[in-house]
């Protein structure tokens, strides 16, 4: 056998060496690398919610008259959520579930009732989550009276429209050095200076609320929207809304035909110019918030934040755009409880489309188990984080309450219980008025089976868990 040299075992020793020392190197940069870092640290978490944009005011929703890219994009990057619904169809009593995860019927919160009461704030998922080390953030419509918000988050300002001017300047009142601003583009600004800022040892969590698209109620015009959006839908006609007819709406009780929702019909729906202007308003101010999310993605990608940033995107309640010939939301059909959920997570990305029923009072618990962290036993949400995972969280979820329970004039208060196949409601002031719908056969809600005595089993079954529900509900409650 030929005999190796020593100098050549040496020779090939220092190889062996050098070649450790480029593997041992490149291993240490692959483990810092950004996609292993990701992995291996606490994801920062963007909740966006809007108020009032409707489940089907989207492109990826099957809307083929908006334009919404960055909202489809989530969607068909992420996980979206064809049978998203809110329990409570109003902003404050909404806005107060989501932050809780509670129905309103444990927390009790809505219009006029004064604060939220603060065993529920400090059981709120901004509250908990600064707790746990997360750096909070807030910006835009808190839409809930509380007197401790700026301790809720490290960085926040609540702002909403501006109600005292009855023009354009409820939304353009905030100011962006010296130039005057929407609304929309002032709360992508905020959210860009606060991500530029966040501390690089801490997780952050920064929640949007856009006021947009809601109307200015006060204006003549009743949507106003950037000016970078103007030319869209210049020369597009709107098509009629659905089940608008007089019959459909005298189906209705008096009390609901004299509210508020018929009176903003007539504001903004009542005649073919007004609707053509309204729902193009109503697009435009949509389209607004997707350029401005479009603006802090593309942040996040030059922060090198976009690997270990999920995004979770809802609306705050339905929206009638002129069906039944009603206009806003509040009462108990699909088109006021549906609204818009996706959620991106970058560091599991896949796309899913889920049938499944997801509700406002799961945002709370969902961020938590993003975040890695036990949700409050108090919530009565659902944690569905692992739809990134492949599972299905809410799948078990067969039924929930719907309600809206401010008592207001203007406004029938009502309550209800939706399954996969029937909706059932009544309005509080008027329990001998029901409406029974079977929804695999009637998804559009035409056809009230209440009086029809071939439905009265499901008629009594279904009262009877709406009951039962609000019963286990109420006990809940902090006494």
């Amino acid at each position: 056998m030929e005999r190796i040299s020593p100098l050549i075992i040496i020779h090939l020793s220092k190889n062996r060496l050098k070649l450790f020392g480029f593997l041992f190197i490149m291993g240490i940069g692959f483990l810092q690398s950004p996609f292993v870092l990701a992995q291996n640290k606490k994801p920062n978490i963007i909740f966006i919610l809007t108020d009032d944009q409707r489940a089907e005011a989207m492109g990826y929703a099957g809307n083929k008259i908006i334009q919404t890219p960055e909202m489809d994009r989530l969607a068909r990057e992420g996980i979206y959520f064809k049978n998203a619904f809110v329990t409570t169809p109003i902003c404050a009593a909404s806005r107060a579930s989501i932050l809780t995860g509670l129905y309103e019927r444990t927390h009790l919160y809505t219009f006029q009732q004064g604060n939220l009461k603060q065993p529920y704030a400090d059981q709120s998922y901004p509250v908990l989550l600064k707790k746990q080390g997360y750096y909070t953030g807030f910006f835009g419509k808190f839409g809930v009276e509380y007197p401790y918000f700026n301790q809720m988050f490290d960085q926040g300002e609540s702002y909403d429209r501006n109600t005292k001017f009855n023009d354009h300047r409820g939304y353009f009142y905030k100011t962006l050095g010296k130039d005057t601003v929407h609304l929309t583009r002032y709360t992508a600004q905020k959210a860009m200076d606060f991500i530029s800022s966040a501390p690089a040892d801490k997780p952050f969590c920064l929640s949007l609320s856009f006021s947009a698209p809601h109307a200015h109620d006060p204006a003549v015009d009743q949507y106003y929207w950037q000016p970078e959006v103007d030319y869209l839908y210049q020369n597009v006609t709107i098509p009629p809304p659905i089940m608008a007819s007089d019959a459909d709406f005298m189906a209705q009780p008096d009390y609901v035909r004299n509210g508020e929702n018929h009176t903003r019909w007539r504001w903004r729906f009542d005649t073919p110019e007004k609707y053509q202007k309204s729902v193009k308003g109503y697009y435009r101010m949509i389209s607004g918030i997707d350029v401005e999310i479009g603006k802090i993605r593309k942040l996040l990608v030059e922060k090198g934040l976009d690997k270990n940033t999920i995004i979770i995107f809802l609306g705050d309640n339905g929206y009638f755009l002129g069906e039944r010939q009603f206009a806003d939301k509040w009462l108990m059909y699909d088109k006021s409880l549906r609204v818009p959920m996706m959620i991106y997570d970058p560091r599991r990305p896949g796309h899913r489309v889920v049938e499944d029923e997801v509700l406002n009072i799961d945002i709370a618990p969902t961020i938590f188990g993003f975040a890695g962290l036990k949700p409050s036993e108090s919530w009565q949400g659902l944690n569905l984080s692992a739809y990134t995972q492949a599972k299905s969280p809410a799948k078990m979820r067969t039924e929930f309450l719907c309600e809206h329970l401010w008592k207001v004039d203007i406004i029938a208060s009502s309550e209800g219980y939706r399954t996969k196949k029937w909706k059932y409601f009544r309005y509080r002031e008027d329990k001998a008025h029901e409406e029974l719908y079977d929804l695999s056969r009637d998804p559009l809600e035409k056809k009230n089976l209440a009086g029809n005595v071939k439905y009265a089993s499901v008629l009594t079954d279904m009262r009877g868990k709406m009951e039962q529900k609000i019963v286990d509900l109420e006990s809940k409650r902090i006494r």
